[in-house]
């Protein structure tokens, strides 16, 4: 089933084309924390501005942008000249690790009294007042 899925799915991963237009026309930089892993054109051949070479990356696993750090955001926009293998971001110490979008999983934040956590309501108060066409 995994070879089915490289074929003809995008979002589980890069499909068999994109991963023969990578082994052809780009070059590893790095691996994120995630998985992810970074390429870049070894040419401008490709490329969207002739001044710039081709940046991608390839997730691992399902394809959510929230999953990209923030330094390899600047460096896959051309915010950095250098990739974070070479040139990391200074942290804060008051700075939390990323996490990517949870929401929609089960991990996702559920606030007391939400139905999705299973608990109850509270009930209304009485302040309530329906509307009612005049």
């Amino acid at each position: 089933m995994s070879v089915l899925k490289t074929i003809f799915t995008w979002w589980n991963g890069a499909t068999a084309g994109v991963r023969f237009t990578i082994a052809k026309r780009g070059v590893f930089v790095g691996q994120d924390d995630f998985g992810n892993r970074y390429y870049e054109a070894k040419d401008t051949r490709d490329s969207y501005d002739p001044k710039r070479k081709r940046r991608w990356v390839v997730f691992n696993g399902y394809a959510e942008a929230s999953k990209v750090p923030p330094d390899w955001h600047g460096w896959l926009h051309h915010t950095f000249e250098e990739p974070p293998t070479t040139a990391p971001l200074p942290r804060k110490r008051w700075e939390k690790e990323h996490r990517p979008n949870l929401s929609g999983t089960i991990y996702a934040y559920r606030p007391k009294g939400s139905l999705a956590r299973g608990g109850e309501r509270q009930r209304a108060t009485g302040d309530y007042e329906a509307w009612t066409p005049e």
